[in-house]
């Protein structure tokens, strides 16, 4: 199937400013255009975008992507590569997960905290409390 931008955008939910920047930095290396030079996207540039965005929410630069992009075009010779930069990807979100979880550990018990407090009418309610007073579930969390 073929798309405009515009439906690529509402497809993808890349703004419209950024396919174009996208395009502009080669990261659509096949992509064809109408005879008036308009883009036109198909399923394989939609599959590309997915991909992208998934790489840019695992912390890689456009560099890094355009690289990737282009060990797709190596073919089967770089295989390795790309996966040794996927399973590197996922060790670092693996760690950007626990860092989320600690914080948000840390969020959960202070939210308890200050509800004990309001409900108490005093902070003096909560700050001294022993750890067997505090709910088991967040009691871990308490800094």
């Amino acid at each position: 199937m073929y798309y405009s931008i515009g439906e690529a955008a509402r497809i993808t939910g890349i703004a419209i400013s950024t396919l174009r920047y996208y395009d502009r930095e080669g990261m659509f290396p096949e992509m064809m255009r109408s005879s008036g030079g308009i883009r036109i996207f198909s399923d394989k540039e939609i599959s590309i975008l997915r991909v992208e965005e998934c790489l840019k929410s695992a912390g890689m630069s456009i560099k890094e992507i355009k690289e990737f992009l282009f060990w797709c075009q190596e073919g089967d010779s770089s295989l390795q590569k790309r996966r040794d930069m996927f399973r590197y990807r996922l060790k670092e979100v693996k760690k950007q997960i626990e860092a989320l979880q600690k914080t948000m550990n840390t969020l959960q018990y202070k939210c308890w905290y200050y509800d004990t407090a309001i409900a108490a009418g005093t902070e003096d309610a909560v700050k001294n409390l022993p750890a067997d007073r505090i709910p088991e579930e967040i009691r871990e969390y308490k800094i």
